[in-house]
């Protein structure tokens, strides 16, 4: 027999051996059907973002040796590498509030959300405030493929790091009403694994749009 907690966790009633008498056995990792959820959700998303970077490269070798086309000027990496620093190190103080409720530390949590949000957000600004007004200049989505790509790549992750940051207010809200302990923080682990994700992502979306023109 199962049930499901207010924080999201799926759990196990297990009888204690009195008749009619059962206690919640809750589950985490792997054993939740919300972590499997998370991780087909995830699977999905990383398939649309193979699908754009698949297409980016095979515009880039049907263009032949010049890339990008049209006298496009190749994109800067100074402001770009200054981003993904950020947006990496953002996954350290996220796992260390994993880490932390599973050891029962509700400061942990608290603290490791909040840096982490901090430098999501820190990410997202820097590349619509100064990231993206110098790219539309350089290479807007009207000029040609190479414009669309690159800002349909950098768009959707931009979308999904917006999405985890609303995620993690959530989560902090829950963490702060004292949703979540050593055995019930499911919630938590899925939204770092989401937020370690849109991390793994970046990599890629770096390697291709800013990388590759310089030494491809």
């Amino acid at each position: 027999m199962a049930a499901r907690t207010d924080a999201g966790d799926v759990m196990d009633l297990v009888e204690t051996g009195k008749p009619g008498e059962l206690l919640p056995n809750v589950a985490s990792g792997a054993r939740s059907l919300s972590w499997w959820g998370m991780a087909l959700l995830i699977a999905t998303e990383a398939t649309l973002f193979a699908l754009l970077i698949a297409s980016y490269w095979y515009l880039r070798f049907r263009a032949g040796p010049v890339w990008p086309p049209h006298g496009i000027e190749k994109p800067a990496l100074g402001l770009p590498l200054i981003m993904s620093v950020i947006l990496w190190s953002s996954s350290i103080p996220a796992h260390i509030a994993d880490r932390g409720i599973q050891n029962g530390s509700q400061v942990r949590l608290r603290a490791g959300l909040a840096v982490s949000w901090l430098l999501g957000l820190t990410f997202l600004l820097l590349q619509i405030v100064a990231e993206y007004p110098h790219s539309l200049k350089v290479a807007p989505p009207s000029q040609g493929s190479y414009g669309t790509l690159f800002f349909s790549l950098t768009g959707l992750h931009g979308i999904h790091v917006f999405i985890g940051l609303m995620i993690s207010l959530w989560v902090q809200a829950r963490a702060w009403q004292g949703a979540f302990d050593e055995h019930r923080h499911v919630t938590v682990q899925n939204f770092v694994m989401y937020w370690h994700f849109v991390d793994t992502v970046w990599v890629f979306v770096l390697a291709t749009i800013y990388l590759s023109p310089h030494f491809i």
